[in-house]
């Protein structure tokens, strides 16, 4: 056996393993973000049902029933991470529609945050990792 295939041999063996591992991650669709893939819920007014609130990236939006509300008042941690005092990456608590296009989120750490509808938006404004 030559240096060279005793060299290029294991090393072949070793590129085409991670090319076929990177093919696989290339082509891989990543899983739906929880952050708009929510719990089902329908839009009628003044039901409050159990919901895992994103915080992993901050609290600015959500996806209520199809509809994407922004915060009122975005909270956002150092980083763009969670903010101080809530559970990352998600906060269980409970969603609440007020109107068609108003709703508050609440938990039983006392935190609130009201959320308005982004009129006409199709996707998310920024995508979380």
């Amino acid at each position: 056996m030559s240096v060279r295939s005793k060299i290029w041999g294991p090393l072949g063996v070793v590129l085409v393993a991670a090319a076929g591992i990177a093919g696989v991650y290339a082509t891989r669709t990543p899983p739906p973000s929880p952050l708009f893939e929510p719990p089902a819920m329908s839009l009628s007014t003044t039901d409050s049902v159990p919901f895992d609130l994103l915080t992993h990236c901050g609290i600015d939006e959500t996806k209520i029933g199809g509809v994407y509300f922004e915060a009122e008042v975005p909270l956002i941690g150092i980083a763009r991470s969670a903010p101080p005092g809530w559970g990352n990456p998600r906060q269980a608590g409970r969603m609440t529609l007020l109107t068609p296009s108003r709703a508050v989120f609440r938990d039983d750490l006392g935190h609130e945050v009201f959320f308005r509808a982004r009129q006409g938006a199709t996707e998310p404004k920024v995508f979380c990792d």
